[in-house]
């Protein structure tokens, strides 16, 4: 990618890399290797699960935030970045009676998950059950309760579900010539640190360029690069990621630090390489302690 790198700066430092514009209606035709989000981006999201949910598009690879201005709305802002209000909702913990505010900052994180068109005679439950997702979740996210009637036709999203075995094989033959995980950018040698000392690979590449670490609950995590920190997301199921970290580095790459028990630095932070930052954790989708650790723009070398 050939652009200047991106250091980050106390004024904006929120913006991350997105275009942000005073009226979100202004322009709809956002550079989506700048806005880091892509078309259906909710479908397209490969998340730390390594779910595939539209093998048919190919995903940005960095987080957008965005900085509330006076007069949004979820509606426009969500059309502005071409993701649904719920994505939107589902991974800033809020929901259908929250008000947004002047000044706040949204975290744009494309959730992964499955976009189901609903055939005669399923049901929720059935739907649910067929992706090993959780019930609540996909009642919470598509603003339905167990009373409500779905018909043939419908959509429902399905968040951090499971490809099905007919789905990973199609999945796997549309991706032979192109990488589901975003590892081909540059490689920085020496650049990145491990971010924890001991514990084992439990994971290898999968999601969106990320390993999974394994070490036990308390663990301390380390910066693995220079930089300030963008987002600190604590409580809430966060797209599947838990509690989380994202540190933006001087080289325009971004690192992402999840399922941790604790954060311990703040946004705007400025964190050098080796810093601890959070503690290895179970929150989020995780079936042991470990931390999912991401590098968005550059090849991961662990």
């Amino acid at each position: 990618m050939n652009e200047e790198p991106y250091i980050p700066n106390s004024q904006n430092m929120t913006l991350l890399r997105a275009v942000v514009n005073a009226d979100p209606n202004a322009e709809k035709t956002v550079n989506r290797s700048i806005a880091m989000a892509t078309e259906n981006a909710l479908m397209a999201e490969i998340g730390p699960s390594g779910s595939i949910s539209d093998i048919d598009n190919q995903t940005s690879t960095e987080i957008s935030l965005y900085t509330v201005r006076s007069g949004d709305t979820l509606s426009e802002i969500a059309e502005l970045f071409d993701v649904s209000i719920n994505t939107i909702l589902w991974a800033n913990n809020l929901d259908r009676k929250s008000t947004i505010k002047e000044g706040q900052t949204l975290i744009i994180l494309p959730i992964s998950g499955i976009r189901h068109t609903v055939k005669k005679g399923e049901t929720i439950r059935g739907i649910v059950l067929k992706y090993k997702a959780d019930l609540n979740e996909v009642l919470v996210y598509n603003d339905l309760s167990l009373d409500s009637i779905i018909k043939a036709g419908d959509i429902v999203m399905v968040p951090d579900a499971e490809p099905t075995a007919l789905q990973t094989s199609v999945a796997s033959k549309a991706n032979t010539n192109t990488s589901i995980n975003n590892a081909s950018g540059p490689s920085y040698l020496g650049y990145y640190m491990r971010p924890i000392s001991g514990g084992k690979k439990s994971q290898g590449i999968h999601g969106h360029n990320g390993v999974d670490l394994a070490a036990p609950v308390g663990t301390p995590i380390y910066a693995s690069a220079s930089g300030t920190v963008i987002a600190n997301m604590t409580g809430g199921w966060n797209g599947g990621y838990g509690n989380y970290v994202i540190i933006s580095h001087a080289n325009g790459t971004q690192t992402l630090y999840s399922h941790n028990s604790v954060n311990l630095v703040s946004v705007g932070q400025r964190v050098e390489k080796g810093d601890t930052i959070a503690k290895i954790g179970m929150t989020g989708k995780t079936t042991g302690p470990h931390v999912h650790f991401e590098i968005r723009g550059a090849k991961n070398p662990f």
